[in-house]
């Protein structure tokens, strides 16, 4: 039951996750948790995300924006090292209310100041934001659509975003599930389930390409914000208890 339970969430967060630029992780952290227990999310979310995302990679090779992932790649490198390194020694739940409240911050930021008036995103700046959103990956087991709006700052849409972001992750989780097997954090059984999450990406990726391309740019970026903000919103529930403490 296990295993055909991942495989299904798997489908659904991989289909969904390509019509709206990412994501995926925000439907499959609460299925592993319920499932599994939180300890196992890390690394199991870290292989079902490489092979999903280097099977998407793939599939858009041809749009891949290099000079963005060669920027990303270093910072992503070092940050999930450090991330994977600190699973080990703390506990980071609270770091998701910050990061879901940054989530809505940028979607304020990105449909209220006039598009002339926002920051202009240069490739250069991949190199610290990628730094700092893998040490939250390797913490957390993902950061979800954290630098989806930076990526449409770029300018990059549709097939182009999908692809890059796609090969950035898959980059970075390569690392994190060596760091974790390295630090003592990967055991077969969870390699076993995230290798259940990879194969039901691979039919969803498939199916998600054939609706993307039907889909127009703005209809991509509403989707891509919205998913944005019920992410955010989402972390924000799941860690309330933090944030009724820190209120008090």
């Amino acid at each position: 039951m296990i295993t055909l339970s991942l495989l299904i969430a798997s489908f659904v967060a991989w289909f969904l996750s390509m019509l709206a630029g990412g994501g995926s992780p925000f439907i499959l952290i609460p299925v592993i948790s319920l499932l599994l227990g939180a300890q196992a999310v890390a690394p199991i979310i870290t292989t079902g995300l490489l092979i999903g995302n280097a099977q998407r990679g793939l599939v858009f090779w041809d749009k891949i924006n290099w000079q963005v992932t060669l920027w990303y790649m270093p910072g992503a490198i070092l940050g999930a090292v450090i991330g994977c390194y600190g699973l080990t020694q703390i506990h980071a739940e609270g770091f998701q209310l910050l990061l879901g409240l940054g989530l809505l911050a940028m979607v304020i930021y990105y449909l209220w100041v006039p598009k002339e008036s926002q920051q202009t995103v240069k490739a250069w700046y991949f190199l610290p934001v990628s730094l700092v959103n893998a040490v939250g990956s390797g913490l957390i087991g993902s950061t979800g659509p954290v630098m989806n709006p930076m990526y449409l700052n770029y300018g990059l849409e549709k097939e182009a975003m999908v692809a890059t972001k796609a090969l950035n992750k898959a980059i970075l989780h390569l690392v994190k599930l060596t760091a974790y097997a390295a630090f003592g954090s990967l055991s077969q059984e969870y390699l076993a389930y995230g290798l259940v999450i990879g194969v039901g990406a691979i039919p969803a990726n498939w199916l998600g390409k054939q609706v993307l391309a039907k889909m127009s740019a703005q209809q991509f970026r509403q989707l891509v914000l919205a998913f944005v903000a019920i992410s955010g919103v989402a972390m924000i529930w799941q860690q309330r208890h933090f944030l009724a403490i820190w209120l008090m």
